[in-house]
């Protein structure tokens, strides 16, 4: 049997998330705070459009609860972190219809000091297993934001993550795109060299080049791209060179790719001088709607006109990623579709 993982576009049953605890990420309980207010405005924004379960640490119910709100779906499981994306399984759909989940390898992003991955290796089971589906397991060292498909036989990778000696090192490209495509029901795979500069050390919690907060997919042939205008900024000319290498491009069915630069936010570093990796690129496709990342920041409004150009149907929220970005990631990074079946 045949499986593929859908387009991010196409319909879901619910979105997966889990809920921040008290860890490296978020150290203090400050921080706790700011970050579980984040996911939850991010949760509560993906509920207008579709069913939300989120799945929270021993003993965070009633905190969960209380900015959740009663419509968004709480089960309780040991986490680490709270990256679903990554620590998720990736659903994928048979020609039959059938749903199954990929549970990736995961090593705290490359086995990174400050990491820890004792539970969250298990989560992509554990969910799995709630949505009562088969689990296709995979040796390869990943993460669901390094990866992005269009659903038509194309994945979008960087040599940084999955060719990574932190994650993989005795595979060669052509056995991890092997295994991309046996998992993933893809046939061609289109390799960036790496992700933005923040993603690396020694910048912060950082996943060593995933893609989604770089380039995605936003409909069969066509990519938006992350570009910093800045001459200043360290991924001025890696951005550059993103979208000139994309535009020799084509997809799996032979068509050549349309390439849609969205500029960065207008702010280049962090209040503790490093440079900001403020991406408008890493967003969330649900149901009817499109969850955006905005930084209260000029260039927001502009990101969302192109978003709403380009999802014409869909009705595009901003919520303010500021706070989830201080972690290491972004409104994508905190969310898994579950594809709809039926």
């Amino acid at each position: 049997m045949t499986f593929r993982m859908p387009a991010e576009w196409a319909p879901h049953e619910r979105t997966w998330m889990a809920w921040p605890g008290p860890n490296t990420t978020f150290s203090s309980d400050g921080e706790l705070t700011e970050a579980r207010e984040a996911w939850a405005s991010v949760a509560r924004a993906v509920r207008r459009f579709e069913p939300v379960t989120v799945v929270h640490g021993p003993g965070q119910a009633e905190s969960a609860r209380a900015l959740l709100g009663p419509e968004i779906d709480l089960v309780e499981r040991d986490l680490d972190d709270a990256w679903m994306r990554d620590i998720g399984p990736t659903f994928v759909v048979s020609d039959e219809g059938e749903l199954a989940a990929v549970d990736w390898v995961f090593n705290g992003w490359g086995a990174q000091d400050w990491a820890t991955w004792e539970h969250d290796s298990k989560i992509a089971s554990y969910v799995a297993d709630l949505a009562g589906v088969p689990v296709h397991s995979s040796p390869l060292v990943n993460e669901g934001g390094g990866i992005h498909v269009d659903g038509e036989g194309t994945v979008l990778l960087t040599e940084t993550v999955q060719l990574g000696p932190e994650r993989n090192p005795e595979w060669s490209r052509e056995q991890v795109e092997a295994e991309i495509h046996a998992k993933l029901g893809t046939t061609k795979a289109i390799w960036l060299k790496r992700g933005l500069a923040a993603d690396y050390p020694p910048h912060g919690f950082g996943t060593l080049g995933h893609v989604d907060i770089v380039a995605a997919f936003a409909a069969p042939g066509v990519v938006v791209v992350h570009t910093q205008p800045d001459p200043t900024h360290p991924d001025h000319e890696p951005c550059r060179e993103n979208v000139e290498f994309l535009r020799t491009q084509t997809d799996a069915k032979g068509r050549p790719l349309e390439v849609i630069e969205i500029p960065a936010p207008t702010k280049l570093r962090e209040e503790e001088g490093g440079w900001a990796d403020y991406s408008y690129i890493n967003h969330y496709l649900c149901n009817g709607g499109v969850v955006l990342c905005a930084f209260d920041d000029p260039r927001d409004e502009h990101a969302a006109g192109i978003f709403r150009r380009l999802f014409p149907d869909r009705t595009v929220t901003l919520v303010d990623a500021r706070t989830i970005f201080a972690g290491g990631g972004g409104i994508h990074c905190i969310t898994q579709q579950q594809p709809r079946t039926s």
